[in-house]
């Protein structure tokens, strides 16, 4: 394997973690001919098959999950070094890695905006994934920060609150809950829920919030998207616990309702969190520091004050 080249194990991390040569290569801004191509050369430096492909369907050989392990550490380790230099340079320049759940992306890309308008020189990757997905590239050390709304309890980490994260039961405007100026936690259980899937942290939230009302739902449908919950609540299929600032698009056009439901909305906070034992580089260090001292205020701006100033906010 004396040839492979740093630029083919990326390649190919990116195609392991997709299980999809289109999605890596959207993910590489290369074209999917250019994938394939690496992975072959790839392939023909180890002299074994990385990937059985049969028809559309990509899934790794035992080789290629042995090769994984360790060209993650390789790509880690390559990021350590970088971030040791940049430090010598004490210059903002760089990549920086940000892992955000979904529920994120509804306003951290308009943030990461102004903090890539102050720091030019940065070159910026977002992983977007549900919890348990981002927890565990976290432990492979493939991301500087993340945002998240519930910090991992299996790994040592700096996690540190920045606002006040709202959960709300949403349904059809036309849903008759809607027109009750207060929902009992157990009127819920006639409406079948749509959940997220499992790992997400708004379907740990929701599966708080019916063992304290002691109900037992009845589960219509599990989507592993804000967004098609929401086409789903819209059409009428059912009722869901989503983050309030997923909705706000959705609230201002009248196509969403929030219900005065028992014990709502439920309140979290969002974290940006990175491993103890991981030495942040210099525009890592940076955006930290920006998300602690602008995103409060950004959030509060986009969807108004209420649930930033509620002092029953839990710590986590």
């Amino acid at each position: 394997m004396k040839n492979t080249t740093l630029r083919q194990l990326r390649i190919f991390v990116a195609a392991a973690r997709h299980l999809s040569f289109v999605r890596a290569a959207e993910e590489l801004a290369l074209t999917p001919p250019a994938v394939t191509m690496q992975i072959r050369d790839l392939e023909d430096c180890v002299g074994l098959p990385l990937f059985d492909r049969v028809g559309r369907t990509v899934s790794l050989t035992v080789t290629g999950e042995y090769l994984l392990v360790h060209a993650r550490k390789v790509l880690a380790a390559l990021k350590d070094a970088e971030d040791m230099v940049a430090h010598l340079k004490k210059v903002e320049t760089g990549r920086l890695v940000i892992g955000m759940i979904s529920t994120a992306q509804y306003f951290l890309p308009r943030l990461l905006a102004g903090f890539c308008a102050e720091h030019p020189g940065v070159e910026v990757s977002l992983a977007v994934g549900n919890r348990q997905a981002l927890v565990e590239q976290m432990q492979r050390n493939e991301v500087d920060l993340v945002i998240m709304g519930r910090p991992p309890g299996e790994l040592a980490t700096r996690a540190e609150p920045f606002a006040v994260h709202p959960l709300v039961i949403v349904a059809a405007p036309d849903n008759p809950l809607g027109a009750e100026e207060f929902v009992p936690a157990r009127a819920l259980a006639a409406y079948g829920f749509i959940r997220r899937e499992a790992g997400s942290g708004t379907r740990m939230a929701l599966e708080e919030y019916f063992r304290e009302h002691g109900i037992t739902p009845r589960i219509g449908m599990e989507m592993a998207s804000n967004e098609a919950i929401k086409q789903a609540v819209m059409a009428n299929m059912g009722v869901s616990l989503l983050s309030l600032h997923t909705i706000g698009l959705e609230l201002a056009s009248g196509h969403i309702a929030v219900l005065e439901a028992e014990g709502t909305p439920v309140l979290r906070r969002w974290y940006v969190v990175n491993t103890q034992s991981k030495v942040l580089s210099p525009p890592a260090e940076a955006f930290r520091y920006f998300i602690l001292e602008h995103a409060e205020r950004f959030l509060a701006e986009q969807f108004g004050t209420t649930w930033q100033q509620s002092p029953s906010a839990p710590p986590g």
